[in-house]
């Protein structure tokens, strides 16, 4: 097997990662030595530039994808810190490859390519997807890196050169390493849900990752945004384009109307999701890609049948995702919201200011 490198470690075979050892609390983050992975047939290796911090990486750790956990992403945390149990199902329907790294978003330079598949890739900052359709995008079976293989919390990463995407523009390294999770969720959900211009959107979480990338989607597309999210946050939702900004605790109803929204895109689920699709118009639309409010949630299915709605769900990345946001960065159509950046060592540190949700946007690594 051929291989091409750009610029490597020199005589080095060992690097610095934060592995996740298991289920449990900051404890289970362990910053050592590593061996560099060896990219295979297909593969690319990048010295990772920065990788940002999402609640993917935060969820893995706790167990909360397991079917037996019913709480918020919060209680989960709480529970952790005094309860360490291994869940079996902790990936949903599998188990989690503990021990592992993590590190879902990657903004890296492609260093070293095992063949010809990607050469051209070699010496270019690039991004990755990081939803990855192992069968083809005719099939919604996919894997996701920092879940199911290695991720980007270390100094180097393999992955498959068709999942690295060149990008030309004057961010700095941070500022890519907010895309690949966040955007590439939003920009998922508004696709799959067809959001057209002039129609009303409802966006909760609004001044997380993910939600602050789909008010800028949402406002990309022409779409008129009410945003909910904490008294403090009005003035930087409204910055955004949002049309109206609910705090937490309003009732939307009274806010906005019953029947007012074409589009719910919800993150947060939990105890007010029953509100979500009285909300709705007739023949309106719900997607979700997460539950961090909890995800156990009353349902009363004459909303849903009555009314003609569209429930949608989103995993996997559809085909356009990841080029529509390249192509957006390219010609300065959006714009990255780093909250703040902590050097790779500092994860526990980057995870709690993460999980307080004082800030707006992503938190981001630099190994």
């Amino acid at each position: 097997m051929s291989r091409d490198r750009f610029d490597i470690t020199g005589c080095s075979k060992t690097m610095k990662a934060v592995v996740t050892t298991g289920n449990g609390g900051y404890d289970k983050l362990v910053y050592r030595d590593v061996p560099i992975p060896v990219p295979g047939p297909g593969e690319v290796l990048l010295k990772v530039l920065a990788a940002g911090v999402n609640n993917t990486e935060i969820n893995t750790r706790l167990g909360w994808y397991s079917n037996s956990v019913t709480a918020s992403t919060d209680a989960a945390a709480a529970e952790a810190e005094t309860d360490a149990r291994a869940r079996a199902d902790g990936g949903w329907d599998k188990p989690t490859p503990f021990p592992f790294i993590q590190g879902t978003d990657c903004c890296g330079l492609v260093v070293e390519a095992s063949d010809a598949a990607g050469v051209h890739l070699l010496g270019k900052r690039a991004v990755v997807r990081a939803c990855m359709r192992t069968q083809g995008f005719e099939s919604l079976e996919n894997v996701w890196m920092a879940s199911d293989f290695d991720g980007a919390f270390a100094e180097y990463v393999k992955v498959p050169a068709s999942d690295v995407f060149p990008v030309d523009c004057d961010w700095s390294d941070a500022e890519l390493a907010t895309i690949p999770c966040a955007y590439g969720t939003a920009e998922n959900m508004l696709h799959r849900a067809a959001l057209g211009p002039c129609e009303r959107v409802m966006i909760t979480g609004a001044s997380g990752g993910v939600g602050s990338a789909a008010v800028q989607l949402a406002r990309h597309r022409g779409a008129q945004v009410a945003a909910v999210t904490s008294r403090d946050k009005t003035a930087a939702m409204l910055a955004l384009g949002c049309e109206t900004v609910l705090e937490r605790d309003q009732d939307p109803i009274a806010v906005l109307g019953e029947g007012s929204i074409d589009l719910v895109v919800d993150n947060v689920a939990g105890p007010r999701f029953s509100v979500m699709p009285k909300l709705l118009r007739r023949g309106g639309r719900y997607v979700s890609s997460g539950a961090i409010g909890g995800p156990i949630v009353t349902f009363d299915m004459r909303d849903f049948y009555l009314k003609d709605l569209t429930f949608i769900g989103c995993t996997a990345w559809d085909e356009p995702v990841f080029p529509n946001l390249i192509s957006y960065i390219e010609k300065g159509e959006i714009r990255p919201l780093l909250a703040g950046t902590f050097p790779l060592e500092r994860i526990a540190d980057a995870q709690r200011e993460f999980m307080q949700k004082r800030h707006i946007g992503n938190l981001v690594l630099i190994p």
